[in-house]
């Protein structure tokens, strides 16, 4: 039987710019047992030294695009997801785990939970 904390032991980065969504992610997460940490901006994500299990990237970022983030995550063998509204992330990223904006809180669970649980 499965716990009722799927993410708990985990630290999970989440990276989006939209206060609103960043809170209800966060709140997603922490309800699902984990630690999470929030960037709020590119420059913010590419600047964490913290450990964590696994990331969720917003594609878009303001100005910027997550490509660089996803090299450095990559470089450190920390998997990464994108809970994203951008129609042109799996064209850019086909073997990734892409959840479509808005989504409910047990797909996006779920889906953190299977990058940490491989």
């Amino acid at each position: 039987m499965g716990s009722v904390y799927p993410l708990e032991g985990r630290c999970i980065l989440v990276v989006e710019d939209e206060p609103l969504i960043s809170m209800e992610i966060m709140s997603v997460f922490e309800s699902a047992g984990a630690k999470v940490l929030r960037a709020r901006s590119l420059t913010e994500a590419l600047s964490r030294s913290d450990h964590f299990s696994a990331a969720v990237l917003d594609y878009q970022l303001g100005e910027d695009r997550a490509p660089p983030l996803c090299a450095r995550l990559k470089e450190r063998q920390i998997p990464f997801m994108f809970y994203t509204g951008d129609t042109h992330v799996q064209g850019n990223y086909p073997d990734a785990v892409i959840v479509h904006k808005p989504a409910t809180a047990s797909a996006l669970v779920a889906a953190v939970t299977g990058l940490v649980s491989s």
